[in-house]
């Protein structure tokens, strides 16, 4: 996982997500993730397993586990 924190005080995160294989599965995993409280944008990179979210603060990684979980995927361990 890779934070950053713009100028606009806005919070980059980058997670990697094991299992995403198409269009459809990046959309899942955006769409939950989306529902976060604070998450301003997601954009889910299927060939990758890059997924990069905007929020108004660092997020909390157990609703991001959750999120990623309930969408059929697996947030990859950190190191």
């Amino acid at each position: 996982m890779t934070v950053q924190t713009d100028a606009s005080d806005s919070v980059t995160t980058v997670y990697k997500v094991t299992g995403m294989s198409c269009g459809h599965c990046e959309g899942s995993v955006s769409g939950e993730i989306s529902q976060i409280p604070g998450v301003s944008s997601v954009k889910a990179v299927a060939s990758t397993g890059e997924v990069t979210v905007v929020s108004a603060a660092p997020l909390d990684d157990e609703a991001v586990r959750a999120a990623v979980d309930e969408a059929g995927f697996e947030l990859a361990a950190t190191a």
